[in-house]
């Protein structure tokens, strides 16, 4: 079954200084799920926030936080963002040396668990787990910084992704150089989630998140609708799509 085009903009690129007031415009903007980047400084060159920055903005949505942990070891914090308000947690799978017992964990707490894969990852690392995952997240850029540009070495991951996957219920995420025009190519390869940050937050304010989320979801379903499935071979068409459309 096709699952519908969710767009979950990443608050890495929001105003901190005014945080709560960027996640409750977001979500009046059309966003379907707040995606919560956490870096440690260690498994990547970058640190964000922690658990007590999810549970201090959990109540200014009821969407759903889909908390992306990028923290190794990952094993000892997972109960924290659970109970700071984490609806999905995902784990990298290089972050751990027992991936399985770290996504029993995150079930056991009642929560969605995701796997998510760097660039250099192969997707083979995912097909011993697929039947305890909600979610894959493929990073479409080396994870730790927000705006970096797309890589599109990755097309071919994502589209094996979804041969995997088949008719399991699980998401096909993708974070990293998401814009107007790669939503088309990463949507023609089975994506269904998109992670949107700088895309998104340089509307400055509601009126421009709700046109970014909004291009950004027409050009992911337009591309799904048409059957663009050469697409990736095919950047050039794909941004031409995505304007017209």
């Amino acid at each position: 079954m096709t699952k519908e085009i969710l767009i979950a903009p990443s608050i890495l690129a929001a105003d901190f200084a005014r945080l709560g007031e960027e996640i409750a415009a977001i979500d009046a903007a059309g966003a379907d799920w707040i995606h919560c980047d956490v870096m440690d400084g260690h498994f990547v060159p970058n640190i964000s926030f922690g658990a007590d920055v999810i549970k201090a903005i959990r109540p200014m949505t009821k969407k759903v936080f889909d908390v992306h942990l990028m923290i190794a070891p990952v094993d000892p914090y997972i109960e924290a963002f659970a109970t700071a308000g984490a609806d999905v947690i995902t784990v990298h799978a290089e972050a751990g040396p027992h991936l399985d017992r770290s996504l029993q964990a995150i079930r056991a707490l009642g929560k969605k668990a995701g796997v998510s894969l760097c660039p250099a990852t192969p997707e083979a690392v995912v097909e011993y787990v697929l039947d305890r995952i909600d979610l894959v997240l493929v990073m479409t850029v080396n994870p730790g910084f927000g705006g970096q540009s797309f890589l599109e070495s990755q097309i071919e991951k994502i589209r094996r992704i979804r041969t995997m996957i088949g008719d399991r219920p699980i998401r096909l995420e993708v974070d990293g150089g998401i814009t107007g025009d790669t939503a088309a190519i990463v949507a023609a390869a089975g994506a269904d989630t998109l992670v949107a940050g700088s895309a998104v937050f340089r509307g400055k304010n509601g009126a421009g998140y709700a046109a970014n989320i909004a291009a950004i979801r027409l050009a992911a379903e337009a591309a799904r609708v048409a059957g663009l499935h050469d697409i990736s071979a095919q950047p050039a068409r794909a941004r031409e799509t995505a304007r017209i459309r």
